[in-house]
Formats: structure tokens, sequence, C-alpha cells
């Protein structure tokens, strides 16, 4: 059965989504993410995905005390990215109650870094990021590409032992135009056993669906749950 995580983005301490990574689209949903974090808790979600907008941009984490106050308020099983690069971030986040970093550029960029955190922490505590565009990974805010297609990246990051991937195709990410189903598939014939999370354009329940039906773990939903698209009580038969 289908993990449901919904995204929490960080910019100023608030809830936003963006479209396509750009933050001029940026939009508020809620002030308080401990608040929309408690809300998922009440109606059954275990898991959550977290990600500091801010510090992604910044390249240092900046909405910090939002992790702190998101842990210590709930119970919910979280994965944290932006802004982490180094050990002592790893620590801080992992200390603070998140059960997983989340990261993408740098384990483009630095994949000697990467290992020594999976040596380090475990490959569980690492949640490894795929930002896709006619699948090639993107980086640097999905601005720039890293030359290197999906399936080589994803097999050279299973060979150091890493076995959980979110994949976000950013051609459909905040568009509410639906998943990649093809990518997903394509992902999962090369990959069988690895547990993949898809991300970015889920729009209905429909979309949870088929992404269940062709093997992904779990499904990243943002903006759907936000504007209403896909309500909370519709996931009560993935929620048990």
């Amino acid at each position: 059965m289908i993990e449901i995580i919904p995204a929490i983005d960080i910019i100023d301490g608030k809830c936003v989504r963006l479209s396509q990574g750009d933050y001029d689209t940026k939009k508020i949903y809620n002030e308080s993410p401990v608040e929309v974090a408690k809300e998922f808790e009440e109606a059954g979600i275990k898991r959550l995905h977290m990600v500091d907008l801010d510090g992604a941009k910044q390249s240092k984490i900046i909405n910090f005390k939002t992790l702190e106050s998101v842990t210590s308020n709930t119970k919910l099983k979280i994965d944290f990215g932006g802004g982490i690069k180094t050990n002592e971030d790893v620590e801080a986040v992992l200390n603070t109650g998140a059960a997983m970093i989340n990261i993408g550029s740098v384990a483009v960029k630095q994949p000697e870094l990467v290992e020594d955190w999976i040596k380090q922490f475990g490959a569980s505590k690492i949640l490894l990021g795929a930002d896709v565009r006619d699948e090639n990974i993107m980086i640097s805010g999905w601005q720039q590409s890293a030359n290197l297609n999906i399936i080589n990246y994803i097999s050279a990051y299973i060979n150091r032992g890493v076995d959980q991937i979110f994949c976000t195709d950013i051609s459909k990410d905040g568009l509410l135009q639906g998943a990649s189903i093809d990518l997903y598939k394509k992902i999962l014939k090369a990959f069988p056993q690895l547990h993949l999370i898809a991300s970015g354009g889920i729009t209905s329940i429909d979309d949870i669906e088929e992404l269940d039906a062709i093997g992904c773990s779990g499904a990243i939903i943002g903006k759907a749950l936000y504007e209403g698209r896909i309500q909370l009580n519709q996931l009560k038969k993935y929620l048990q």
C-alpha cells in the first residue's frame, strides 16, 4: 500500500507552495506549519516531507525553529531538507527529531560527502531526491542541468546503499496536471526493489491509485491537498 506523504514547504516560517520551483509564484497557505502538521496527523497521516525553501536558496538551514516546533508538537515521521551541507547540519536535523534528511543538489555535487553521511548516519536516514526534467537530473533550485541521466544517478546511489528515493518531475510540479507515470514505471522497471516516492503533479485520488498500482512506495502531495483537489477523508484507505 502506497504511503501518503504531505509536503510542507517553508518560507519565513510559513507554509507555502511554489510552481515549478519558482519563488516568484509563492503562495502562502498557512502562517503556522505546526497547525497544518497537526491537522494531517489528526487525519491519520504518519509521515511528512518538509523543505526549508529559504535554506535551499541560501545554502544553509534557516527555518530550524519550524522543524523544532513540528517535531515537538506531533509524532509524525519527518524527512527534512533545504540547506543541509555539513555533518553538523545532518546531526542537528536528526537530533531535533526528524527521521531523515532529504537531499538533492548536494548528492549530485558532492557524492563523496553524501557517501560519508551514509556510512556515519546509515542509509535509512537519507532520503535521496531526484529532480528531473526530460529524464536528466536538475540542480541548484532546478535551474541547472547536471548532465546526468536519472537511471545512472539512481544506480550510483543504490551501489552506495541507498534504497529510498523521491523523484520530482519538474515539468509537472505545482501545476496539478497529473503524475509522471511513465517515468516512474521506467525507474521501477530498472530498479524493482527501490522504494520510489512519487512527487510533483499529483492532482487527484486517481493519480494516487495509479501510482499505487505501478508499485510506488509513497506519494508526496502538496498543492492538491492545499487547494482541496484531494480531501484528507478520500485518503482513508491509505491511512490504516
